[in-house]
C-alpha cells in the first residue's frame, strides 16, 4: 500500500558500483511509495533490449547532450564508460514543487555536483556484500563480456572508495531487506544499519583483485 512521507520532499541520491543494485532498488522504492519519484536521466549510450525511451532513460546523441550542457540544462552530468549521463534540472525542480521526493540514480561524480547545488539532499552509497557477489551479479546480467566485467570490477574498486562522501551506507545482501531499509530512510529518516561493522576497506581491496570463475568466464 502506498505510504505517506513523514518528512518533507527532498532529493535522494543513490550510488553504487555497477551491479550493486541501485537501479533495481530505486525502481522498487518508487513503485511502492506514492510520494517518491525517479528522475529519468538523459544518456547517449545505446538503448538496450527492453528499455523504453522516456521511461528508463531519455536517449539522445552526443550533439544533443552537449547542446544541453551548454544551455545549463543539467543539474549534474558525467561521462561514464564512454557515454554521457545527466539529470534534468527542470524535471527535479518540478517534482520537488509538487511535494515529491526525487531519487537520483547517479555515480559519485554526479553526487558531488548535486550536493554543491541542492540544499536539501540525502545521499546513500549501496555496497554489495562481497566482491565475489558483485562479480556474480555482473555475470548473471549477461550484458557484458569477461573483459568488460573485469573493467567494471576495477572501476568498482575506485568508485567504492568514495563511500566516505555519503550521508549513509547500505549493504545490499538481500534485496527485500535492503528495500525495507531504504524505505525507512526515505520516508521516515531512519538511518540504515546494514553497514555497521562491515569491512569496506577489505571489500575495496578484494574488488581490485577478484578473479572471475572459469565457468563464469566461459559462459560469456
Amino acid at each position: 500500500m502506498p505510504q505517506t512521507a513523514a518528512i518533507p520532499a527532498r532529493v535522494v541520491i543513490l550510488s553504487a558500483p555497477s551491479g550493486g543494485g541501485k537501479s533495481s532498488l530505486a525502481r522498487a522504492l518508487v513503485e511502492s511509495c506514492d510520494t517518491v519519484v525517479a528522475s529519468v536521466s538523459h544518456t547517449t549510450r545505446p538503448r538496450r533490449e527492453g528499455e523504453t525511451d522516456g521511461v528508463d532513460y531519455s536517449f539522445v546523441d552526443d550533439r544533443v547532450f552537449e547542446h544541453m550542457i551548454e544551455a545549463g540544462d543539467f543539474l549534474e552530468y558525467a561521462r561514464v564508460f564512454g557515454h554521457y549521463y545527466g539529470t534534468s534540472r527542470t524535471a527535479v525542480d518540478q517534482f520537488l514543487a509538487r511535494g515529491k521526493s526525487v531519487v537520483l540514480d547517479i555515480d559519485w561524480q554526479g553526487a558531488q555536483e548535486v550536493r554543491r547545488s541542492v540544499a536539501d539532499v540525502v545521499s546513500v552509497y549501496i555496497l554489495p556484500p562481497s566482491a565475489e557477489a558483485l562479480a556474480g551479479r555482473l555475470v548473471s546480467r549477461g550484458r557484458d563480456s569477461a573483459k568488460e566485467i573485469r573493467e567494471r570490477m576495477a572501476e568498482a574498486a575506485s568508485e567504492m572508495s568514495h563511500h566516505v562522501e555519503y550521508d549513509h551506507i547500505m549493504v545490499n545482501a538481500d534485496f527485500a531487506t535492503a528495500l525495507v531499509e531504504l524505505r525507512a530512510l526515505v520516508l521516515n529518516g531512519v538511518a540504515p544499519v546494514s553497514a555497521c561493522g562491515f569491512n569496506i576497506e577489505a571489500l575495496v581491496h578484494c574488488a581490485k583483485n577478484v578473479r572471475l570463475k572459469t565457468s563464469d568466464a566461459a559462459s560469456l
